[in-house]
């Protein structure tokens, strides 16, 4: 979760539910047509991206998983290719096809799962037997699912501020969840944008982000989790092991890209610290800061960061 450090003056926000959270957009006052083109393209995103409605294009080609290719649109096939490539890029921290391990946890009743029922899941995932051709897709074995939740927002950012811009629209900014794009300034400077301490409360932050025309997104234990027996079960789940990630407390990741930044902050709570920087060196111009499982900070050295303090432990 992000907690946006910002004054109100001539600006207004907009908000609607979409993809499983709240979307806002901030514009300068009277952008009432501009705001309902970002929440068209959230709108899309949705039913075409969404796994968990049925009769979307993704939620077909889940259900037809082991049978023959299915059609998809092109938004969707080009989110696909996007997210197989990311994948192939951070040795498959990133993998889309890690829905098939959703349904052994639930954090409601905050059941730990049987190993045996884990190893199972994770024989069901795999980014590589996600076959894409075009216009279709198709799973290779029953049993497999692809989820994009850790990258929908993202693309559906890009959209939108891409949209916004076509508008018109260089000043604003978009929320998704844990996961800000900032266009251009606010009142002629750099948009705030504050990260949440993961161990602190909702409205505690640690360090400021100046942004300009890029996305923050931000991946962390925090938001999803229960504790048993002294350990923390969160929801953002390594695709190798099908466990809950063990390397990082959250992570940040700041890009021009929102596509790019919001799998990556979900692959750098798989990569953790050491790996998840190394791995960085094959997307230049991102920049991130990760707090690692025993609340020590690092960072890439151009992250733009200020007022940086320690995180709680």
């Amino acid at each position: 979760m992000l907690i946006l450090v910002t004054a109100a003056f001539a600006w207004e926000t907009w908000s609607a539910p979409l993809l499983h959270t709240t979307v806002s957009v901030t514009l300068p006052d009277g952008a009432d047509d501009a705001a309902a083109q970002v929440f068209a393209v959230f709108t899309e995103v949705e039913r075409d991206c969404n796994e968990w409605l049925p009769d979307s294009p993704l939620g077909r080609l889940n259900a037809g998983a082991g049978g023959a290719p299915v059609a998809i649109p092109a938004d969707l096939e080009a989110l696909l290719r996007r997210s197989v490539d990311i994948a192939a890029h951070t040795d498959g921290a990133f993998d889309p096809t890690w829905a098939a391990l959703w349904a052994l946890w639930n954090f409601d009743d905050q059941t730990v799962p049987a190993s045996a029922d884990i190893a199972t899941g994770v024989a069901k995932v795999g980014w590589k037997r996600l076959e894409i051709g075009e216009g279709t897709a198709r799973l290779a074995e029953p049993g497999m699912a692809v989820g994009l939740g850790g990258i929908a927002k993202g693309w559906a950012l890009d959209r939108a501020a891409a949209a916004l811009r076509g508008a018109g629209r260089p000043d604003f900014l978009l929320v998704a969840g844990g996961q800000v794009y900032a266009g251009g300034t606010k009142d002629g400077r750099p948009w705030q944008v504050g990260i949440r301490d993961p161990r602190g409360t909702a409205t505690d932050t640690f360090a400021t982000v100046a942004a300009r025309d890029v996305s923050v997104s931000t991946s962390g234990d925090y938001e999803r989790y229960f504790i048993a027996n002294g350990v923390r079960y969160h929801h953002i789940l390594d695709p190798h092991t099908g466990w809950p990630t063990v390397g990082a407390r959250a992570t940040t990741v700041v890009s021009a890209d929102a596509t790019l930044a919001d799998a990556l902050s979900t692959a750098l709570m798989v990569l953790g610290p050491e790996r998840g920087l190394y791995i960085l060196g094959h997307f230049p111009g991102t920049e991130a800061l990760i707090v690692d499982s025993e609340g020590k900070v690092h960072r890439t050295s151009g992250m733009p960061v200020g007022g940086l303090q320690a995180p709680r432990r």
